[in-house]
């Protein structure tokens, strides 16, 4: 059968016709957003590398937090800046560390939130990168790398100073090998049986963290530069790579993660919907700071409606096969489109 009787158009003719047809909805509950903590007293302070994004201190996050609650959106993502940085990152499971105190704060004045928190050390450590620095031990090789097994246990050392702290699903995204197992076997030693692991399990080696990475003070140092530790690709993966990202998101499974992560999310569309197809978990996506930048400096300049292109963006997220969708956003969405469900 086809043209006369077939016409697609048909299915296109008025906004409610398009309504009832529509394939894919996004959702306020489909929403995670990110927050950044730093240490320091009634701080709210914009963020030069991301629009409409603050720095927050402890005693003045919460108020953010009860926005979030009262805009229906059910999850914050806390990152965080410590006031000292060392060798090793210490500060990231410090008791009284900036993240530790903001849980504490948002649970203590919206319970309901969900608290993510993020799991890694590059926030933390004097040299930038997410991990241990050591000596490599292979002959003939004069050269510093990360090392996967002493990071790993610092990491689970991390998710459970946040799980005391009230977090309900720590996010571990530094990719070394094994970092999973490592957290929820701390998780269960401890009690903390109900904590979730959102795992960042393919997170790939981007150009788009670039804002983040001023935002969060998290670049690998300078000293680094014409080293294999110029960058993270050493760990975060290849972006040539979708097979190997089934690989990474099989293991992190096995290992205890109770949901998964692909970032970032617009390039890397197509392994959100192999990821989709393959397993029953929940998949996040983070809709990063590059891809977040891109939509509002182009909508600065007068080249494309901002609200439009959130929604075209956030609705591609969602169609190849995100359950949920961490984005700054978030706000915006459910401000725009309360009834985006």
């Amino acid at each position: 059968m086809s043209f006369p009787k077939i016409r697609m158009r048909r299915l296109r003719s008025s906004e409610a016709m398009r309504r009832l047809v529509r394939e894919t909805a996004l959702s306020v509950d489909d929403l995670v957003y990110p927050l950044f903590v730093r240490e320091g007293k009634s701080i709210k302070k914009p963020i030069k590398s991301m629009a409409d994004c603050f720095h927050f201190s402890p005693d003045t996050i919460a108020a953010e937090a009860a926005e979030m609650a009262k805009l229906g959106i059910p999850a914050v993502l806390l990152f965080g800046l410590p006031k000292k940085k060392d060798d090793i990152g210490s500060q990231a499971w410090a008791e009284d560390g900036v993240v530790q105190r903001a849980i504490s704060e948002i649970k203590k004045a919206v319970p309901q939130l969900l608290v993510i928190t993020d799991v890694c050390l590059c926030e933390y450590t004097s040299h930038g990168h997410c991990g241990v620095i050591k000596k490599s031990t292979r002959a003939q090789e004069h050269k510093s790398i990360v090392d996967n097994d002493a990071t790993c246990e610092l990491l689970a050392k991390v998710a459970l100073s946040h799980a005391q702290a009230g977090a309900d699903i720590v996010a571990p995204s530094d990719m070394m090998d094994g970092r999973v197992r490592y957290i929820r076997e701390a998780l269960e030693e401890n009690g903390f049986h109900d904590v979730a692991i959102m795992s960042y399990a393919a997170k790939y080696a981007s150009a788009f963290y670039g804002p983040f990475r001023d935002a969060a003070e998290s670049a690998p140092a300078s000293s680094f530069a014409g080293t294999s530790l110029a960058d993270r690709k050493t760990y975060q993966m290849d972006p040539a790579n979708a097979r190997q990202a089934m690989a990474e998101i099989a293991l992190d499974i096995e290992e205890g993660a109770d949901m998964v992560m692909v970032k970032p999310a617009l390039a890397y569309l197509d392994v959100i919907y192999r990821a989709r197809q393959r397993f029953d978990c929940p998949i996040a996506a983070y809709n990063v700071s590059g891809e977040y930048m891109m939509v509002k400096k182009t909508a600065d300049a007068g080249l494309l409606d901002e609200k439009a292109a959130m929604l075209e963006v956030l609705t591609a997220i969602k169609r190849a096969g995100a359950d949920i969708i961490i984005t700054y956003f978030a706000k915006k969405l459910a401000r725009q489109v309360p009834n985006a469900k």
